[in-house]
């Protein structure tokens, strides 16, 4: 299985910073070469440079968020989620369509993240009694697979 991935081509694993102006602010923003690649098909769809769609992402984040804890993670949660959306058919292949066009509860509707769901460790989880009148919470933490070396160079969406 991990065979699959570490034959990645390095070049995608490694990592550039770029320098963008968030309303007159320089600031660095370091990320693997993989994902400014789709940052850049991203931007190339609605007719935008890689700085002019990071500033309306954090504009847009700010209104609806009220602050950025980290923008690097949540620019690569958007390269992955474009992907995934993408195989979904939420997102059209056809990059002449721009993504501004699309509606975006139609695209939404289409997304199937399990991880999103999940929350995060140590995890909660509840199940219902043999008696079913009563709720259990169990604490669990996932494994890790036995076959595979995490410590080994991948591309995690």
């Amino acid at each position: 299985m991990c065979q699959v991935f570490i034959n990645a081509d390095p070049h995608l694993y490694d990592c550039r910073a770029r320098s963008v102006r968030l309303h007159g602010v320089a600031t660095s923003i370091r990320l693997e070469n993989l994902f400014w690649n789709v940052l850049t098909d991203i931007a190339q769809r609605d007719g935008m440079s890689v700085p002019q769609l990071c500033t309306k992402l954090y504009d847009e984040l700010i209104a609806t968020r009220g602050e950025v804890d980290n923008f690097a993670s949540f620019l690569r949660v958007c390269s992955g989620r474009y992907l995934a959306l993408q195989l979904s058919g939420g997102i059209p292949q056809d990059t002449s369509i721009p993504i501004s066009s699309l509606n975006a509860q139609r695209v939404l509707a289409t997304e199937h993240w399990p991880m999103a769901a999940r929350p995060p460790a140590p995890q909660v989880r509840a199940a219902c009694s043999e008696k079913g009148a009563r709720l259990q919470w169990h604490y669990f933490r996932p494994k890790r697979p036995p076959f595979c070396d995490l410590a080994a160079p991948a591309i995690v969406l």
